[in-house]
């Protein structure tokens, strides 16, 4: 990953001419990804009084995803977690409705899957997260026909999440978490706290065996909070075992198999009954992305965009930049560092895009607020550097808290969809 030493500046990219590509459209500032990133840079690009901006983006619809944890809980309607995203276009921006498929930095062009090559001055590349459902072996057919089998990071699938848990009388409910960088990491454990509260709700406490097998070695990254989700995990009486990968679901034997990684070294399968399955799907960058020479080749960042983790540009292309949950940043990929990182990417661009050096400084902030039960949640908030950084002032946001909870789901709705997709938090 970047390490925001290095920093490439072009010097006066506003008198470097760019090539004219025969039957290219061309835009001063293309983004790609009409997601929570792309929206953002657009909608402050135009604050900004920028022209000539475009997003590329192939989707009819817009969802608020955070809140799918509660539609899986009873807690929500999926209809309420969805816009048209003609209406988000921020006024001024072109909205190209199509999907990209190759990025050529040297020629600055986009083709699309529409057979569209779209010149560029400046690049904002924000196309969100791929989800691999097929890297698990029967994982899709599992979800497809099963009604025990479900995952809250698909809009199909969040209300039968909370259909299952309602139809669910005993047994093992098993949870999961991939090997992979996923969206919002703390997602796949909300949903387990969530569920394990609603059988005790029911009286099913003793009947109920509630597993997370978690390809991670811990139950979260920064360890004031995983001391609080332990406790979480105890209360519950969960199951928890660490380091099992999911590759496969046996839906017609309720069987889940994981790939164990042993202390001393090397693997062995092994094999979880379930009465009821919540999967979280490994994830990566788009495959367009893992094409591109903005991704990063070989290593561990294999696949992700090159970023200044700092300042957020490309550290061979000065005139590309990248946020969000495609970019090889060091940071939970959340909305909440999204809202952290655009600000910090536009003054930026708009300083290349003057010859000036960009300056502006993202500090790795990310949040992720974990429900731990009906009424309580935990906002975990912290940066580069594993360390909380509360923004709330004069209350202790290293506890359970009821208000936290009225914040997820009243007040976060409300910030995201009528300040941050505007430019304005």
């Amino acid at each position: 990953m970047s390490d925001g030493v290095t920093e490439q500046v072009c010097k006066d990219p506003v008198m470097v001419p760019v090539a004219r590509v025969p039957g290219a459209e061309r835009h001063r500032v293309l983004i790609i990804g009409g997601g929570t990133a792309g929206i953002s840079v657009a909608a402050r690009l135009a604050h900004a009084g920028q022209k000539d901006v475009a997003l590329l983006e192939p989707s009819a619809h817009h969802y608020y995803q955070p809140l799918w944890t509660l539609v899986g809980a009873g807690e929500a309607r999926v209809e309420d977690t969805v816009r048209d995203e003609a209406r988000l276009i921020p006024r001024g921006v072109k909205w190209i409705q199509d999907w990209a498929e190759e990025v050529d930095p040297v020629a600055k062009t986009v083709s699309t899957r529409g057979g569209k090559r779209i010149s560029y001055d400046f690049l904002v590349v924000a196309p969100g997260i791929q989800l691999d459902w097929d890297k698990v072996k029967g994982l899709r057919q599992a979800l497809a026909e099963r009604p025990n089998v479900s995952s809250n990071y698909d809009v199909r699938y969040a209300p039968k999440t909370w259909e299952m848990l309602r139809a669910f009388q005993g047994g093992t409910a098993l949870f999961t978490h991939p090997a992979t960088p996923v969206k919002c990491a703390g997602a796949p454990q909300k949903i387990m706290y969530l569920a394990a509260d609603h059988f005790r709700k029911r009286g099913l406490q003793d009947k109920a065996h509630v597993l997370f097998a978690s390809a991670g070695k811990a139950i979260f990254g920064v360890k004031e909070y995983a001391a609080v989700l332990e406790q979480v995990v105890k209360r519950y009486g969960i199951d928890a075992r660490y380091q099992h990968n999911l590759t496969e679901v046996r839906g017609d034997r309720n069987e889940a198999v994981f790939t164990r990684t042993l202390p001393e070294g090397g693997t062995e399968e092994v094999v979880i009954p379930y009465d009821v399955l919540h999967a979280c799907p490994p994830q990566s960058a788009p495959d367009f992305i893992k094409r591109s020479p903005l991704a990063w080749q070989e290593g561990g960042t294999k696949g992700w965009v090159k970023a200044n983790k700092h300042t957020l540009q490309h550290p061979e292309h000065p005139e590309v930049f990248a946020l969000g949950d495609a970019s090889d940043l060091p940071t939970s990929r959340t909305g909440a560092a999204i809202r952290k990182q655009a600000p910090v990417l536009v003054e930026n661009l708009l300083a290349v895009m003057a010859g000036r050096a960009p300056t502006a400084s993202y500090d790795g902030y990310a949040s992720c607020p974990l429900t731990t039960g009906y009424g309580k949640l935990l906002l975990a908030e912290f940066d580069y550097d594993g360390k909380p950084t509360p923004s709330i002032p004069l209350i202790d946001t290293l506890k359970e808290r009821h208000d936290m909870w009225l914040l997820k789901k009243y007040g976060l709705p409300q910030l995201y969809w009528k300040l941050m997709l505007r430019g304005r938090a």
